[in-house]
């Protein structure tokens, strides 16, 4: 029984490379690939035609939330709960809300921006068929790796090589799932 192609590998051996070969990729119109690099590669997300993540609204609608709650329930402990006028006080003053309000602030934000982290990024992946291929350490060395995935629509196996190629790729491989 043959297994099941995951997609193709390609090896480039520096940056402009690799850079220039994801432009080609985005313009072919794939959008199921990956680009694996030794170390951040500026602009690459550009390249790849990626748009910028939500995780930062994810962390703000975290943060107004965590401010809302600590104003909410100071409100609701000392207006409802618990009324007790001290030295003339009144029930609910932001003055007195504020210290909880704001440390719920960060809490919420800091839970918002890990949860939406490992929800966006599909974590935790304990197995990656990229995993599979015997040269994938020299992507955290020296080598970089454009990998097209098998689901994209686009992806014809001979059509996608010779993309890969024309870009400038070599040691392309199919990778099984």
């Amino acid at each position: 029984m043959a297994a099941q192609t995951y997609g193709l590998i390609a090896t480039f051996d520096n940056t402009p490379a690799l850079y220039h070969a994801a432009q080609q990729v985005r313009d072919a119109g794939y959008k199921n690939w990956d680009c694996i690099t030794p170390f951040p590669v500026h602009g690459l997300d550009r390249a790849m035609g990626l748009r910028r993540s939500i995780v930062p609204r994810i962390s703000l609608v975290g943060g107004i939330t965590g401010f809302c709650t600590g104003m909410l329930l100071i409100w609701w402990a000392n207006g409802f709960e618990y009324k007790l006028i001290v030295g003339g006080k009144p029930y609910f003053s932001p003055m007195f809300a504020f210290p909880i309000s704001y440390e719920l602030t960060i809490l919420f934000t800091a839970f918002a921006t890990i949860i939406g982290m490992f929800v966006l990024n599909g974590l935790p992946m304990h197995y990656h068929p990229v995993l599979k291929y015997d040269q994938i350490r020299r992507g955290m060395d020296d080598t970089f790796f454009i990998v097209v995935e098998a689901r994209d629509p686009r992806f014809n196996l001979a059509n996608t090589k010779a993309l890969l190629e024309k870009a400038g790729g070599r040691e392309i491989v199919e990778l099984e799932a």
